[in-house]
């Protein structure tokens, strides 16, 4: 049985790939610190767990005495504007801790790490839908940390053979997304809905964007562990829908008249985006299966079964 190690393997997206690995009978060993990652996402799944901190040099340590065959890193700061806010512990996480996670690949031997980027490396789109060899003009920190791993990734590759698969995730929703954590609009909507709370819509609520549920996110991860070395792709659904139909979606879903509040655009948000996913379908064998209205309704579901304390902004 191979041995796949997810650092943040607690969180929203880690979860559901330590889900679909053990579904795939892989043996699946956890690194989180719990920082927004949430014990009650992996309990009474047969897994190995450590709680620790990627940004602690002696991880490198833990994952050679591990000795997985496989890596998938995913634990990150994802919060575009505390990376606006706070660069440095931005790049802390996500550069930092991710070269601690290159480097412990490379001592252990891993025969792959599969990455999770983001959409969000390449900024303002000049045309849609984004392919791969769109140029890359990051708009935050956060896209700028998630390139820059790229680029080690691809070093890494030349100087010490590290095998590794990129994935660049267009907007990814699904139960377990934090509203206040992870700050998906999905996971906002849900929150507010729950809650019977109006949400805040900014700008005139046309801005489309490409949402992908989680749990097609999952598949992809698990098919890149397995196919063709060094390729980078998106992972997306290759469609969009504008932030009002959206909103329309899951005020269905949620059987709710509530009605949005309307505010000024906010400077830095891309008013178009979808992601072209024609090279994820060939080099992973890999399409996105889930229709959009219906993980907006298992989201809903799950957002008022797991009902929390609402997450004022």
């Amino acid at each position: 049985m191979k041995k796949v190690l997810v650092t943040g393997g607690a969180g929203f997206i880690g979860s559901h790939i330590v889900e679909e690995l053990i579904q795939k009978e892989y043996q699946v060993i956890v690194i989180d610190n719990f920082s927004t990652g949430r014990h009650e996402n992996i309990e009474n799944l047969q897994i190995e767990l450590y709680h620790y901190d990627i940004t602690n040099p002696n991880v490198v340590d833990l994952i050679m005495s591990i000795n997985p065959d496989f890596m998938i890193h995913q634990a990150a700061q994802v919060s575009v504007a505390e990376s606006v806010n706070n660069p440095l512990y931005d790049e802390n996480i996500n550069v930092k801790g991710s070269l601690y996670m290159i480097e412990a690949a490379i001592k252990a031997k891993v025969k792959r790490i599969v990455f999770a980027s983001s959409a969000a490396v390449y900024g303002n789109p000049v045309e849609l839908p984004v392919s791969i060899d769109h140029p890359t003009s990051p708009e935050s920190p956060y896209g700028l940390t998630k390139l820059t791993v790229e680029h080690y990734l691809k070093l890494a590759n030349k100087l010490h053979g590290l095998s590794y698969s990129i994935l660049r995730y267009s907007n990814v929703y699904g139960p377990r997304q934090d509203a206040k954590g992870e700050g998906g609009v999905v996971a906002i909507f849900a929150d507010r809905l729950t809650n019977n709370i109006s949400p805040t819509i900014y700008g005139d609520g046309e801005q489309t964007r490409d949402f992908i549920y989680v749990k097609d996110v999952a598949a992809a991860n698990v098919k890149a562990l397995l196919a063709n070395d060094n390729i980078c792709v998106n992972v997306s659904s290759g469609t969009s829908i504008s932030i009002n139909n959206l909103f329309q979606m899951m005020k269905e879903a949620a059987d709710s008249n509530m009605q949005p509040i309307y505010k000024q655009v906010r400077q830095g948000d891309i008013r178009d985006s979808v992601l072209s996913n024609e090279l994820s379908k060939s080099l992973l064998n890999w399409e996105a299966s889930f229709e959009l209205n219906h993980g907006l309704k298992e989201t809903v579901q799950y957002s008022f079964k797991n009902k929390r304390i609402p997450i004022l902004k």
